[in-house]
């Protein structure tokens, strides 16, 4: 066996290990995510999964991966606008990949409408600082901050409530 494929054979169960920790990280701010199954829309023929249920359901499945500024995806980690774009991206629906690109992107909806998959913006301060992903049942998944983890939360705790500024939907309706 060469170097190159003993290496690459390394590589891939590191990435393989990687992974399954990040899986099986329980997240400290709330319990576990819960499963959001698509909804489905129907037509003549045969149902068709709704998109904003699958990015939903692929944001909930990185509960566990570590941040990281910067980060789109499970191995090397996510901040919470990379964790929006890895979603939509695998759901295959790309999306910005910025929080402000995303926002001005989006059609601006409100909560009360807010379905899995539409997007949570949140200021901090002065300037738009986080972006989560509607689960359904008040709560959405986010990549926090630094130190922390992909995890669930509730959009009706005070903190969150307090730093809402907008809903958006980044999916044409029907999808």
């Amino acid at each position: 066996m060469s170097s190159k494929v003993f290496r690459s054979i390394v590589a891939l169960l590191a990435i393989a290990v990687l992974a399954a920790g990040c899986a099986t990280t329980p997240s400290t701010e709330s319990a576990p995510a819960p499963v959001v199954a698509p909804r489905a829309a129907t037509t003549e023929d045969k149902p068709v999964l709704n998109l904003g249920g699958a990015v939903a359901n692929l944001a909930a499945d990185m509960v566990g991966a570590r941040y990281r500024l910067g980060g789109t995806n499970p191995v090397q980690g996510f901040d919470s606008s990379g964790l929006a774009f890895y979603a939509y991206d695998l759901a295959g629906y790309p999306i910005p990949r910025t929080p402000a690109d995303q926002f001005r992107a989006a059609h601006k909806i409100a909560l009360a409408d807010a379905t899995a998959g539409d997007l949570f913006f949140f200021q901090d301060q002065a300037k738009l600082s986080h972006v989560g992903i509607y689960l359904g049942d008040g709560l959405f998944v986010h990549a926090p901050d630094t130190g922390r983890q992909v995890s669930v939360a509730r959009i009706d705790a005070p903190y969150y409530q307090e730093q809402l500024i907008a809903v958006g939907r980044l999916l044409p309706p029907g999808l």
